[in-house]
């Protein structure tokens, strides 16, 4: 396995449909790909600005006032109290640690990367170009012999999974039974909605009620491009077992994966400021409440989506044929065939698009009847 067994990338089948839903004479509402459509706060654009003299090579290490907020972020947000900082490390947004992760921990042919079955596609393509084998299990008395590094994704994409704190632990016992590293990819735990997420924090794998008092084989991942609307500033960070985090430093310094001067600068203030993070939490809500009432309206099922930036729905039949009927509404969701083969029927819509594009994707949605027959 390698590079050259990677797929095409899957998005350009979904062109027919955007296509498709162009048509529709008050234009598309596009709720595919989540990317950010708000704007990135003022605060952490002029900390940008200020840091724009940047002349000198940026710190692959990362500067230690970066460091210094990831390490306080945690403490204040995630319940992890006793980070320092060569616990943690600043990455070039989330997803390129997510793809290299399996080639910078030394993995190969031979070895197993576990992922969970319903999952964007990247950490199965980590695994692929590092040579390794990709298998997608959920549960964790069934993950394999031979695994060696285990994916988590707390909140989940697509779907809005988040792992209680007992189901953390459980896993953190499995993982390290096989002598596996377990990565716990959290990009979206400001997002809780349901149950107890809208009031409690989403614990992290990184959390002492979770980690049986070491963090030995664990590591945490989370990027700032959704709660500060940084997906252009392609900023995230990892943390935990200091002696993993030494060894992807090593890596990285080797690969010049260095985060810019400015991006850094500007996460340390993005970090230490919770008040533009609720005003972004609160736009999503008010998305999300005007969407799910419509789409249980035309017959789809919400199922999971108890956190993150998504709603995984369905109407029980091929995620392609509701992908055209939501196509010809003007509306483009993604279709559940890209996340994995357990999830043909259900479709996922993000969040990211102004709220008077959600509310009239809602009233053509009023419109729709469910589907005969389902």
């Amino acid at each position: 396995m390698g590079v050259r067994d990677l797929a095409e990338y899957p998005w350009d089948a979904v062109e027919p449909y955007r296509e498709r839903a162009a048509q529709h004479p008050n234009g598309i509402v596009d709720l595919s790909i989540g990317s950010p459509i708000d704007s990135t706060p003022e605060l952490i654009r002029a900390a940008l600005t200020e840091a724009t003299d940047a002349h000198g090579y940026p710190q692959t290490t990362g500067t230690p006032a970066v460091r210094e907020a990831i390490v306080e972020w945690y403490s204040r947000r995630r319940g992890v109290s006793d980070l320092r900082i060569d616990n943690v490390l600043p990455t070039i947004g989330s997803k390129e640690l997510v793809a290299l992760l399996p080639t910078l921990l030394g993995l190969g042919k031979g070895d197993i990367v576990v992922h969970p079955r319903i999952a964007y596609p990247t950490y199965a393509v980590g695994a692929v170009v590092a040579g390794a084998t990709p298998v997608a299990v959920d549960d964790p008395a069934e993950w394999p012999e031979g695994a060696k590094l285990i994916w988590v994704n707390t909140p989940g994409n697509p779907d809005g999974r988040t792992w209680t704190v007992a189901e953390l632990a459980a896993a953190v016992r499995r993982a390290r039974e096989l002598g596996a590293v377990l990565a716990s990819d959290e990009c979206y735990a400001e997002l809780g909605w349901s149950g107890a997420w809208a009031t409690d924090p989403i614990p992290s794998v990184l959390d002492p009620r979770v980690t049986g008092g070491t963090r030995a084989g664990l590591l945490s991942v989370y990027s700032l491009s959704k709660q500060s609307n940084l997906a252009g500033y392609r900023a995230a960070f990892v943390a935990g077992c200091a002696r993993i985090v030494e060894d992807l430093l090593t890596a990285r310094k080797h690969l010049g994966l260095m985060p810019p001067a400015p991006v850094q600068h500007a996460m340390a203030i993005a970090l230490g400021d919770d008040a533009h993070v609720a005003e972004q939490k609160e736009r999503y809500r008010q998305r999300r409440d005007a969407l799910i009432p419509a789409l249980q309206d035309a017959g789809f099922r919400i199922d999971g989506s108890e956190a993150g930036l998504y709603l995984w729905v369905t109407e029980d039949r091929d995620a392609w044929d509701s992908m055209g009927r939501l196509a010809d509404l003007g509306i483009l969701a993604g279709p559940g065939h890209f996340y994995g083969e357990s999830s043909p029927h259900h479709v996922r819509l993000s969040l990211t698009a102004p709220l008077e594009r959600i509310h009239a994707a809602a009233t053509r949605l009023a419109t729709s009847a469910p589907t005969p027959g389902l």
